[in-house]
């Protein structure tokens, strides 16, 4: 009788410590009580009833991954491509997760593929391979609708590759390639075009420089033959008052000694054979040896032979 009640008793308390649970961070258990949906339990210590309780459901809070295979695809112009998603999901709802859908991944497979075809459906290839983002927006929202009664949040869709005919594939490598010669001489062409600009306008600005210079050579030698002029001319009019003066005093000490007239007319033309005998070419005589020598023009010209 001894061993039997030992017996049990070690059996109520391994039923006793079988049912106290320990649930681990961002995990949630699904407990039902006689096959009816009794609590979800979230991190930390719990106990259930023995017998009546039972977890349903292990259930992953984290944000998981999903890659699904490539899926054929026929766009608005009529071209089947390949295309495989990955969707980025996250399950907020451990009962509706549990009871909302069987096979729930399966389910967000057949939805992800079904929403892919009718929206490519809509697009042209070039559009199709243009638009990721817009395309991967509108899947992300329609699918986070339709798995919201299963307790799940859709939160990216990528699309993870596109993948045309072989044929498009060679057409779009030749356009390509095409594209890229066709750049390549419009560079060159540019390239050249700047370098004859570059050329026409240093010739522009040397010509602009040697225009400015001769200006400046122009300006500066007609500046030298004026101050020579006046230099000249200053030289001319300081020879003639030195005559003049020489010629009056001359004619002031022949009327304080005496002379007579005819002497006085012979001195100042004396004087002026003088002033004339130098290098310059042109002499301008005075009025008072004009009216002495009796000559009728008032400008000489005395050349050197």
């Amino acid at each position: 009788m001894g061993y039997v009640l030992l017996a049990i008793a070690i059996i109520i308390c391994v039923t006793m410590v079988s049912c106290i649970k320990v649930v681990p961070q961002a995990e949630a258990y699904v407990i039902e009580r006689l096959g009816i949906f009794q609590a979800d339990w979230r991190k930390g210590l719990h106990w259930k009833c023995p017998f009546i309780d039972r977890v349903a459901k292990k259930v992953l809070l984290k944000e998981q991954v999903v890659d699904f295979p490539p899926q054929p695809v026929i766009t608005k112009d009529n071209v089947s491509i390949n295309v495989d998603t990955v969707i980025f999901y996250q399950i907020t709802d451990p009962k509706a997760y549990t009871y909302g859908v069987d096979r729930p991944i399966m389910a967000i497979g057949n939805l992800t593929a079904t929403t892919l075809r009718n929206i490519i459906g809509e697009l042209e290839l070039d559009q199709t391979l243009t638009s990721r983002e817009i395309i991967n927006t509108r899947m992300r929202e329609t699918l986070d609708i339709a798995t919201d009664p299963w307790g799940i949040k859709v939160n990216r869709v990528e699309l993870k590759n596109i993948i045309p005919p072989a044929e498009i594939q060679d057409s779009m490598e030749k356009q390509m390639k095409a594209e890229r010669e066709r750049r390549e001489t419009l560079l060159k062409a540019e390239g050249e075009k700047k370098s004859s600009i570059l050329v026409a306008e240093g010739k522009k600005q040397s010509a602009i420089l040697e225009a400015e210079a001769e200006k400046e050579a122009a300006i500066l030698r007609a500046e030298a033959k004026k101050q020579a002029t006046i230099r000249e001319a200053e030289g001319q009019a300081e020879a003639i008052r030195t005559v003049q003066q020489a010629n009056a005093d001359g004619i002031r000490f022949l009327n304080e000694a005496g002379a007579s007239k005819e002497v006085i007319q012979l001195k100042s033309l004396e004087a002026f054979a003088k002033a004339a005998d130098g290098q310059a070419t042109k002499i301008i005589i005075p009025s008072e040896i004009q009216g002495l020598a009796g000559l009728a023009k008032s400008v000489v010209e005395v050349s050197e032979k």
